[in-house]
């Protein structure tokens, strides 16, 4: 089966999620050559469900009956691996990873907004999937908690640690889809102002997306540290002279 994880982050700013339209196309691309079931799956930090409805992705199950498409909150759902990251004293400390994006029957393409963040600059595909992959609790916990946290531990530990957990997930990840069609600078991942790109960048590279993401913002990629790091390690390729980038040049969509 497929998942399509969005980015969910924020239930008031539809800047910072990723756009229903770009699920929709998503899902129209894959009519034609995968027949279904497809879910879409995130783990927000606010309710899951209640940034579904907020920003329409509760209709688009309806829209697509014939990919089967079904709407999962990863938090709810509470299935979990572990993966040991740094703490602010560099000690590890366990966080419990959302088990469906480690799924080796699951083909998972990311839909990722192009934002700017506030502590690791730009967030594109691999900050999407590697802080919605973490759970915190669910409607059902009679506790609030959150392993989302455990990764704001300061500025170094926090490039590093998504760059373990990228290492983790990158043997599960399929496609990404970074929707750069309005994209969002500022006080990301959860406020800022529109920026009209009008652009879209695919791949089966998440990391060499992302690479091609920040030269579109005009980013040095070297202040990206998790993304520098995910191309040292061999998550994927970082290199912008190795990635065949096709369509535009990145020149031409450049903007700063």
């Amino acid at each position: 089966y497929v998942v399509v994880k969005p980015n969910v982050v924020s239930l008031i700013q539809p800047l910072a999620t990723s756009h229903a339209d770009a699920l929709n196309g998503i899902l129209d691309f894959l009519a034609p050559r995968f027949k279904g079931p497809v879910v879409i799956a995130e783990s927000s930090a606010a309710n899951t469900f209640a940034g579904y409805e907020q920003f329409g992705y509760v209709k688009v199950p309806a829209e697509h009956r014939d990919r089967e498409v079904s709407l999962v909150d990863l938090n709810a759902e509470g299935r979990y691996e572990t993966l040991q990251i740094l703490d602010d004293h560099l000690h590890l400390q366990p966080v419990r990873l959302a088990a469906r994006l480690l799924d080796p029957d699951a083909y998972v393409i990311c839909a990722a907004a192009m934002k700017t963040h506030n502590a690791v600059v730009a967030t594109l595909s691999v900050k999407n999937m590697a802080l919605g992959a973490p759970l915190r609790s669910g409607p059902k916990d009679s506790a609030r908690w959150s392993d989302k946290r455990r990764y704001h531990v300061g500025i170094r530990q926090m490039h590093y640690n998504i760059m373990l957990t990228a290492q983790r997930m990158r043997p599960f990840w399929g496609a990404t889809v970074i929707d750069g069609f309005e994209g969002m600078e500022g006080n990301g991942p959860n406020s800022g102002l529109p920026v009209p790109s009008r652009l879209a960048i695919a791949s089966t590279d998440y990391v060499a997306a992302d690479r091609v993401g920040v030269e579109a913002m005009g980013i040095n990629p070297e202040w990206v540290g998790y993304l520098s790091y995910c191309g040292a390690t061999g998550v994927g390729q970082y290199d912008l002279a190795k990635i065949d980038v096709r369509g535009a040049k990145v020149a031409e969509v450049r903007r700063p």
